[in-house]
């Protein structure tokens, strides 16, 4: 796979990464995450009163579209992800008095993410090179006093690489802590 056919991607990622942002009442200004389920790190962002800008790097799980079954079974990758989360329900949860700290609320995101597998065999072929997936998620995310996290997220997205481009599912579970955060959150 070519990797300039991410660049785009990767660009609007940064852009997004320093965009101005309007502060609002219900987002977390920033919080650092570290995954223990796929080990890596997770940073989140606040872009405006109730979206984010939520990055991971790490080792994910992963459907192989380069294997003739590709529902067979998962990979284990080197892996870079992103997802512009808009938080829906806020307020909601806040009139039911539930909490909101560390973003605990239902998201919907455009998603992407590259994979590195490095090389490997599939049936008698080597075979190198990224791939990757765009597409769309739902989800939730819950964070807890103790620094407790996890989110998952379910969609569908296209992927692309070395191999003829398809639809697939898509299917995110993060697990960990809070190391560092930035609190700009009422409701709490």
């Amino acid at each position: 796979m070519n990797f300039k056919k991410y660049l785009p991607i990767i660009i609007l990622a940064l852009f997004a990464y320093k965009g101005s942002a309007q502060f609002g009442k219900n987002c977390e200004l920033r919080q650092v995450k570290i995954n223990i389920i796929n080990p890596g790190l997770e940073y989140e962002m606040a872009l405006g009163a109730n979206t984010t800008f939520d990055i991971k790097v790490g080792i994910q799980a992963a459907l192989d579209p380069l294997l003739p079954d590709v529902y067979s079974e998962l990979g284990v990758f080197p892996a870079i992800a992103g997802q512009y989360r808009y938080y829906y329900n806020f307020e909601k949860r806040q009139r039911k008095r539930k909490q909101i700290y560390g973003n605990s609320a239902n998201y919907v995101a455009p998603a992407v993410a590259v994979f590195f597998p490095g090389s490997r065999t599939i049936g008698t072929e080597n075979v190198k090179g990224a791939f990757g997936y765009a597409g769309l998620v739902t989800g939730i995310q819950r964070s807890y006093d103790s620094g407790f996290n996890f989110s998952v997220d379910v969609g569908a997205a296209y992927y692309d690489g070395q191999f003829e481009g398809g639809i697939y599912p898509v299917a995110n579970l993060s697990i960990g802590f809070i190391i560092s955060e930035k609190r700009w959150c009422v409701g709490r």
